[in-house]
């Protein structure tokens, strides 16, 4: 009896290990796709398994028909199943899914959000738009109108207000849904879709092809970016007669099935836009190191590579891709607010706050108390409990300096840079908030505050966190949908165009940066006012 029971325990076990696994199932040619296609059209997910599809039953179904790609998308129960599929006379290949990391930005985060709280809509024009010239171009492009822009990545926030207008359909190609959630539960999608062509508004903020439309396919989870779901994103693009394809995802390889996919974009006439990458390597990541993609690297503000940003020989242009301010999901992004009062005069300074501080949603103020630099020894006695301490950037972790701070029972933390300008810093790197507000503001303010302490004024700090719809963020993904937009404005110029005569306008018409030894900038920064000039005057 006992055995037995092992026995059916054993069974039970054995039984549940096999599961579905994801497979991209690449036919041998255009006939014996169409072949299965019919069976998959009679008899529907089965048609594996009835042996209608294949030559010989597998036990698995059809997930997807990827018609543009002689390609279905098939769970099949386990190895054996999958090596009947490669085995057979009407199959190319199989190939497992796999996944590339998720995509994120280099610096910039987003928090929880804030509903029902007013939001700060775009302040103003970002730089990127206006230092590839986009408005410049706009006259002849009529904005981009006429132009659709496909932005495979994490989803896309529909109903935010600098995208709503011009979305027109979006899909879920992860799986985790079935097919009709496309939510951006990253962010990431939904500020590379605010860079393309992001409504202009009142205040400014646009994209760079602020009437092109925009469709989102969410190829991307948490988990990371598939290869079956992206090949699906991007048979939907062809179907859907895309001009352009967005990507600001990739990884150090990339699978037979994506070269397929992307090489089937290519002689669909489709512009392919992608990321070079963020580890700053002399090597281009994939897709955009494949020789039809366009390749994106990052600049900052001085139009210098940024320091992330990967190179190489495929790398084809760069773009602003440092401090870039864009549309996330509704109430996600974080901006900050810091006023300095002495003898009753107060002031609004520049300032921002840091990934894994406590959000001070309604204003706060208290006396500030000068700290050092942040050391323990800094704090000894003096009373810092209920008050602010100011310190001093330098020499040892900000984590560190805001530990010492909560030690001494401050309630917050005032942190002034040791160099011009500001910085977005991280506390904590496992998603934990500590029980204290901490903001950054400029060293010359910090050093003016120092020295009114020493007077022996008292100096008070108001301080807000500010739920936006808005994020600053950096990476060559940023980079990215900046040239996308100008492919987009080309589109909108000159529909005859195809992906390569794109590739070639845009290199040629890019401004040169130097030094360039190594490819660091490709052919230069993109130029939108001179490549949808060369776009009219294409063939």
């Amino acid at each position: 009896m006992k055995l037995n029971l092992f026995s059916l325990i054993l069974s039970l076990l054995v039984a549940t290990s096999a599961h579905a696994e994801r497979v991209i199932v690449i036919m041998k040619d255009s006939q014996t796709f169409q072949a299965a296609h019919m069976a998959y059209k009679v008899k529907g997910s089965r048609a594996l398994k009835t042996g209608h599809a294949v030559a010989t039953p597998v036990n698995a179904e059809i997930e997807q028909s990827l018609e543009n790609l002689n390609t279905f998308i098939v769970n099949a129960e386990g190895d054996s199943e999958i090596a009947k599929l490669q085995n057979d006379p009407a199959v190319a290949y199989v190939e497992k899914e796999v996944f590339h990391p998720a995509p994120a930005p280099v610096s910039g985060w987003l928090s929880t959000p804030v509903r029902n709280t007013p939001t700060v809509p775009g302040a103003k024009t970002p730089w990127g738009i206006l230092a590839v010239k986009a408005p410049q171009a706009w006259a002849k492009s009529n904005q981009g109108q006429g132009a659709r822009v496909l932005v495979l990545d994490t989803g896309i926030d529909a109903n935010h207000p600098s995208l709503k207008a011009n979305f027109e359909q979006g899909k879920d190609f992860t799986g985790e849904s079935d097919g009709s959630d496309f939510s951006d539960k990253i962010g990431h999608g939904s500020h590379c879709a605010g860079t393309i062509a992001g409504v202009l508004d009142n205040n400014g903020f646009t994209g760079v092809a602020p009437q092109a439309k925009l469709l989102a396919g969410r190829v991307c989870s948490t988990e990371g970016c598939s290869n079956a779901a992206i090949a699906a994103g991007i048979n939907w693009g062809i179907s859907q007669k895309v001009d352009v394809i967005s990507m600001s995802l990739g990884g150090a390889w990339s699978t037979p099935g994506e070269r397929d996919a992307i090489a089937k974009a290519a002689k669909a006439g489709l512009t392919v836009v992608a990321a070079s990458g963020n580890d700053g390597k002399g090597r281009v990541s994939y897709p955009a190191a494949l020789p039809t993609v366009i390749a994106v690297g990052a600049v900052d503000s001085n139009l210098k590579r940024a320091e992330f940003s990967q190179y190489g020989p495929e790398l084809a242009i760069v773009a602003p891709g440092v401090g870039v301010v864009s549309s996330v999901p509704q109430g996600t992004g974080r901006e900050s607010s810091v006023k300095i009062s002495v003898a009753g005069k107060s002031a609004s300074v520049a300032s921002t706050t840091f990934q894994g501080a406590r959000e001070v949603l309604k204003a706060e103020t208290n006396v500030l108390v000068e700290a050092g630099l942040g050391k323990e020894a800094d704090f000894a006695g003096k009373d810092f409990k209920g008050k602010y301490a100011l310190i001093g950037r330098g020499e040892i972790n900000f984590s560190v300096k805001i530990e010492n701070a909560i030690k001494a029972g401050a309630a917050g933390a005032v942190i002034y840079n040791n160099a011009p300008g500001l910085i977005n810093g991280a506390l904590t790197d496992d998603g934990t908030v500590l029980p204290v507000a901490v903001f950054m503001i400029e060293q010359a303010v910090g050093q003016k505050i120092v020295a009114s302490l020493k007077a022996g004024n008292e100096v008070k700090a108001t301080l807000q966190t500010v739920a936006t719809d808005y994020a600053d963020f950096q990476g060559t993904s940023m980079a990215t949908p900046h040239v996308a937009g100008v492919a987009a404005l080309m589109k909108a110029a000159n529909k005859n165009l195809n992906g390569a005569q794109v590739k070639q306008l845009l290199m040629s018409t890019a401004v040169p940066q130097s030094p360039n030894t190594n490819n660091e900038y490709g052919a230069g920064v993109v130029d939108a006012e001179a490549a949808v000039t060369a776009a009219l005057s294409a063939k």
